[in-house]
């Protein structure tokens, strides 16, 4: 529960930790006490602090005089306003018991009121775990509550290890967590590419057919074909947004005769993985890739990283705007930013000065791929090849998962 959040009638008392914790006063530990004491606004805790700390010493469970200096400590801190959310975390996790929201792994611990039965489980499970190795003397909670380096460490290193062992059903706590939110993940996603595949449907309805440029397309896949048959940018980019490296080996290029043999479906193909990425590039690990905060991202990792980042809202104002206008309006990047900041055809927060900087930073990578296609000119222009294509393009990408 966040800092200092609760209603000023609500009193803070033994009886407000023990509702609040379902324990009664002898097993209240210090968490417990430091999840009550955080649920009401930080000037009442403070100024209940003292009888709290009778009260359970009444009840033959006094905490120690560290734990209560750094409650009196943190709620000052928050009080006056200079207590950040990280001081507030980092002060909850030295009471012994709690379970530190971000591992050195990158484990991430989904919000309480975000986490799904699984994640539930294990959060209770792994409280139960350090409450029966501080029980056990292995965890030292007056040296955590100090910020002793070497406590803190040893109690990071316990988490890690509990997290990545199987338990005895043999489910691993940090995968399983991790499954079921890209589930919840992937489901929302699904949903929201439902939703946005029909509004493009229904705006489609009642716009003309483009003509179908024929000499065109046949001009821009002969280009095309050639692209992606070499190595390097911008062919290694292509062939992986449009899946077409997935059965080859690291590095691979495909020969010309494993391409699409129809130009319409080749160019479809790698238009719509433009907007929806199937894979990335294969030559190296993600997790070196992206989670080596020292290494700087290669050219074709950020572009993919960019198209990955443009959500199901943006595309489809993007390409409405522009089958609407038709061939010959400007497609920049800086141009779609602004269609989609005016669009009507989706709710958009009201276009702040780095909004629009961000969304024209993400279309720079996709403007330079469609020139590839014949989307648009050398001047970044839409063709009647664009025109004609960009749609259709968007709706396969929403529709063939």
């Amino acid at each position: 529960m966040a800092a200092g959040v609760g209603s000023l009638s609500v009193g803070l008392d033994l009886d407000f930790a023990v509702r609040h914790s379902g324990r009664a006063p002898s097993a209240l530990t210090r968490r417990d006490v430091a999840r009550a004491l955080l649920a009401v606004p930080s000037g009442q805790a403070l100024v209940s602090l003292p009888d709290l700390r009778r009260e359970l010493v009444a009840a033959g469970n006094p905490l120690s005089v560290v734990f209560w200096e750094s409650a009196k400590t943190i709620l000052t801190q928050i009080e006056s306003g200079s207590a950040t959310v990280g001081q507030v975390r980092h002060w909850l996790e030295a009471s012994g018991t709690e379970p530190i929201m971000l591992t050195r792994s990158y484990f991430l611990w989904p919000e309480e009121d975000e986490r799904g039965p699984v994640a539930t489980e294990m959060y209770e499970r792994l409280v139960a775990f350090l409450e029966e190795r501080l029980a056990a003397g292995e965890i030292d909670a007056d040296a955590l509550a100090a910020g002793e380096p070497e406590a803190r460490n040893a109690y990071e290193e316990l988490q890690e290890r509990w997290l990545g062992t199987p338990l005895p059903d043999g489910r691993v706590p940090n995968v399983a967590v991790n499954d079921e939110q890209d589930r919840e993940l992937f489901a929302a996603w699904d949903e929201e590419e439902a939703f946005a595949l029909s509004e493009l449907r229904r705006v489609l309805e009642d716009l003309p057919e483009p003509p179908f440029p024929a000499a065109d397309l046949r001009s821009a896949v002969a280009r095309l074909r050639v692209t992606l048959t070499r190595p390097g940018y911008p062919g290694n980019v292509l062939r992986a947004v449009a899946g077409l490296d997935e059965d080859l080996p690291a590095g691979g290029i495909p020969d010309a005769g494993a391409l699409p043999e129809s130009d319409e479906e080749l160019w479809l193909i790698v238009a719509a993985g433009i907007a929806a990425p199937i894979s990335d590039l294969p030559d190296e690990e993600d997790a070196v890739r992206f989670f080596d905060l020292d290494r700087e991202l290669s050219h074709e990792d950020s572009i993919l990283a960019s198209l990955c980042a443009i959500n199901h809202a943006d595309w489809l104002a993007a390409v409405i705007t522009l089958t609407r206008y038709g061939p010959g309006v400007l497609a920049s990047p800086e141009r779609i930013a602004r269609f989609i900041a005016d669009s009507e055809d989706v709710d958009v927060e009201p276009d702040e000065p780095e909004d629009l900087e961000a969304t024209e930073m993400l279309f720079t990578a996709v403007t330079p791929l469609w020139a590839h296609l014949g989307i648009v000119d050398k001047a970044e222009v839409l063709t009647s090849l664009g025109w004609w294509g960009l749609p259709k393009a968007l709706e396969r990408a929403w529709s063939t998962r």
